[in-house]
């Protein structure tokens, strides 16, 4: 891979540098720096720099974007939705592959080079969706990290056949164990919850958990995850996605259970809905818990809406949680940056030396001002390759 020198960006808004990426890696920052004689030289002129934007919660394997459009009729209940979804994919022969690719593309032009998606696993679609979202992994290995996670949609308990399909997910390349509402979908949170864990610590793998139940019923859920974590050891392995309880419950009993969080680092993934009562950002992250953004479905069955650019989804935090000071905005943006990768697991990640080299080049004065505009994306680079000039992408990579 040939040598890339940018030159005169600002690092999250910090004073200008260039930045020399070789071998996929930042190899050095700083002022004036000498072009290698192999390098492709890339004017910043003066943009800000952020790194690679991280999904740390979507369904690429779900969406219909690009797709004619889908006229939303389905009942208001969570069962609705799931079965709605199920009969309407099965009927369809709703393809996996080759969606999950399109969506994909969409959130790496836009400046996404790591991503979280959760892949329906059920007793009616077998492994299939798994398989077309493996596929697009490989294609855009190169350029995107792709994590996926086997996700029981239908529950773990209801659908006899889902425990052995989720086994068999992880051994054909699953990255994280799914789970859905222990109370609420399978009926008898001890039993679900065991035989998760089990599959779990078969295959030493991190649980990233459905938590949609409210108030006292959900946390109860959480109070059984925790203590499972803990017994296990399986510290720094175990997200929570939507736990919206946290946000119903009494504040000394949130502050209990953020503790018992941040003691077994189990981090906390939110889409910040408008329509449900959400855990608190600024609590969670002052007890310290990391919290991680993410976009949930987009263009599905069960919702029109959501979009691949993660700098909109810190925008809809940001307006979820009222963050109007700068700082604040700050912190929305860590939520699909830092925070982001962190609760994911993604290594190398970051604007040092030695982190991969996903970088992203947008005009803007400042980070809150990026997350406000959700400028076009002027140049990103992933891997130490340039992807996308103008929120378009390369035509090779296009072509994957």
């Amino acid at each position: 891979m040939p040598s890339l020198l940018i030159r005169n960006v600002r690092p999250l808004g910090a004073s200008p540098v260039d930045v020399l990426v070789q071998d996929g890696r930042i190899a050095a920052i700083g002022a004036a720096l000498p072009a290698p004689t192999d390098a492709a030289v890339e004017d910043g002129a003066g943009a800000l720099l952020l790194p690679g934007l991280v999904e740390g919660h979507t369904h690429l394997d779900k969406t219909m974007w690009g797709m004619d459009w889908y006229r939303n009729e389905v009942g208001v209940n969570l069962i609705d939705k799931i079965e709605n979804e199920r009969a309407f994919r099965h009927a369809s022969g709703h393809d996996a592959a080759a969606q999950s690719l399109v969506l994909a593309k969409a959130f790496l032009a836009l400046g996404t080079t790591r991503l979280r998606t959760h892949v329906d696993v059920d007793t009616q679609a077998g492994l299939r969706h798994l398989e077309g979202t493996l596929r697009t992994r490989e294609t855009l290995r190169d350029v995107q990290q792709i994590q996926i996670v086997a996700f029981p949609q239908s529950g773990l308990l209801t659908r006899p056949g889902t425990f052995e399909l989720l086994d068999q997910a992880m051994a054909q390349g699953a990255d994280v164990l799914g789970g859905l509402d222990p109370c609420a979908i399978d009926g008898d949170p001890v039993r679900s919850l065991d035989m998760l864990f089990a599959i779990a610590g078969k295959h030493r793998c991190p649980v990233d958990i459905h938590l949609h139940e409210p108030g006292a019923m959900g946390a109860f859920s959480l109070d059984l995850i925790l203590q499972r974590t803990e017994a296990l050891g399986m510290h720094g392995q175990v997200a929570i996605s939507h736990g919206f309880c946290l946000g119903d419950v009494s504040e000394r009993e949130r502050e209990v259970l953020l503790a018992r969080m941040a003691k077994l680092g189990v981090v906390l993934i939110t889409s910040a809905p408008p329509s449900r009562t959400v855990p608190p950002l600024m609590a969670c992250r002052q007890a310290g818990v990391t919290v991680l953004g993410g976009n949930d479905g987009i263009r599905d069955t069960w919702s029109p809406y959501g979009n691949p650019d993660m700098l909109e989804r810190a925008m809809i935090i940001g307006m979820r949680y009222n963050l109007r000071r700068d700082d604040e905005i700050e912190v929305a943006l860590d939520t699909v940056t830092h925070a982001g990768a962190r609760g994911c697991g993604f290594e190398a990640y970051g604007l040092e030396v030695g982190c991969r080299a996903d970088l992203v080049l947008v005009d803007a004065q400042t980070p809150a001002q990026a997350v406000v505009s959700r400028p076009l994306r002027q140049l990103v680079v992933a891997g130490g390759r340039i992807v996308a000039r103008q929120g378009v992408l390369q035509a090779d990579v296009a072509a994957l």
